[in-house]
């Protein structure tokens, strides 16, 4: 177990005001790790920092928005001046949906997406790589994709591409940062409650979905922690450039 400990390093988790971010910090946090909360709501954030901090783990909330540039250099560094060090580990978690046919499907709406799923991805691992090398200090960073990336679904061309953008990025960037010392990895969940799909997934179509998933049921959160902590921490120290999928078997069934 002393292989998956993260006692003594520091965790950030982008969108971790609530749904599968928030349980990631709380898995890091147990873990052992310094957990940095990162969203814009900040409101939650610090609601989430003093849970953590009650049940005996380190917590520290910091309101960024990955969509701007000028806030993601503010957040590195005030937890730089704050904490004194780099994040050892990030999990580049910020996501959002927008559904529709693709024919009907906005210009806001669909930037709005990849501005968040894919540009957020790249800003925020781009300002924690360049901090670690700086510090010359290994680590670990974390792409949330989705098995969205791997096999189609009907409306949702945004929300596949950027996940599927966000898949192929972590090889590019496990190739880049290999050399220093940075694992670049991605976990793909399948279907698992959030706060953006829960009414799907409650809905006829999301019980038909269920029932086509080899293990016949959707995801429980607890079920991404072991995956999560693999690529955090020394436990997967030879890992680079992959993609876990945590999804009930859902991509290999059956057309």
């Amino acid at each position: 177990m002393e292989l998956f400990d993260l006692t003594g390093k520091t965790a950030l988790v982008t969108g971790s005001s609530g749904g599968l971010g928030a349980n990631f910090a709380r898995v890091l946090a147990k873990a052992g790790a310094r957990v940095v909360l990162a969203a814009r709501r900040l409101e939650k954030l610090e609601a989430l920092a003093s849970e953590i901090e009650s049940a005996g783990g380190k917590a520290f909330a910091v309101q960024m928005d990955v969509t701007k540039p000028e806030s993601v250099d503010a957040s590195f560094a005030k937890i730089q001046n704050e904490l004194g060090a780099p994040c050892d580990i990030i999990v580049n978690n910020s996501g959002i949906a927008r559904d529709n046919w693709f024919t009907k499907m906005s210009e806001e709406d669909w930037r709005a997406v990849m501005d968040t799923n894919l540009d957020g991805v790249w800003r925020v691992a781009k300002a924690g790589a360049n901090a670690l090398t700086e510090a010359g200090k290994p680590g670990s960073i974390i792409n949330i994709a989705s098995i969205t990336a791997l096999r189609p679904s009907q409306t949702i061309a945004a929300y596949a591409a950027s996940k599927a953008a966000v898949d192929h990025l972590t090889r590019v960037m496990g190739l880049e940062l290999a050399r220093y010392g940075i694992r670049v990895n991605a976990l793909a969940p399948g279907y698992f409650k959030t706060d953006i799909n829960d009414e799907f997934l409650e809905s006829e179509i999301g019980d038909k979905m269920r029932k086509r998933v080899p293990m016949r049921r959707f995801g429980d959160y607890d079920e991404l922690g072991g995956p999560l902590l693999l690529l955090a921490s020394e436990a997967g120290s030879y890992m680079t450039g992959s993609t876990i999928v945590v999804d009930g078997g859902h991509v290999v069934s059956a057309l």
